[in-house]
């Protein structure tokens, strides 16, 4: 089984190449190259990963390679989090890795959180599923400029 690791500046470099092998899918789906996990910086997510307020969660195989990772991000009122760029490398997509990763992050939140929100793409089946799957619920769509929608889901916890 995958150990879970904190993600911390350190690990900024693999996390980056992970999250653009995992989002080139997503690029492709949605017929946009530019999607921000795409172009993110190095120095850009290093500076995510030394913020107080976010929480990195990874899973690693036996050979200690990350094969997949989840940022949370808390609001200043500690009520919601945002959760984002969830990712498994492609080659350990279908094993269960993002629900894991999932339920991590719930485990793991402070009490204070009642509230997970996150979006995904439109062309995003799987992900739709994995989050209905988890109790998420739709709760409106916008328009990117590319002419696509974002899914915007939310979760109570409590």
């Amino acid at each position: 089984m995958e150990a879970v690791v904190s993600l911390l500046v350190p690990d900024a470099g693999e996390l980056l190449t992970l999250q653009r092998a995992a989002y080139v899918t997503e690029a492709q789906a949605h017929s946009d190259l530019q999607l921000p996990p795409l172009m993110q910086s190095l120095d850009e997510l290093m500076a995510e990963l030394s913020a107080p307020s976010v929480m990195a969660l990874g899973l690693r195989d036996a050979g200690q390679r990350l094969v997949a990772a989840v940022r949370v991000s808390l609001a200043p009122t500690k009520a919601v989090a945002e959760l984002g760029r969830l990712v498994v490398a492609p080659d350990m997509q279908g094993r269960g890795l993002g629900g894991r990763l999932l339920g991590l992050v719930e485990q793991r939140l402070p009490r204070e959180v009642v509230e997970l929100q996150l979006f995904t793409g439109e062309h995003s089946p799987a992900n739709l599923r994995l989050y209905t799957k988890f109790g998420y619920r739709e709760t409106h769509r916008t328009r990117t400029p590319s002419g696509y929608a974002l899914v915007h889901l939310r979760k109570q916890l409590r």
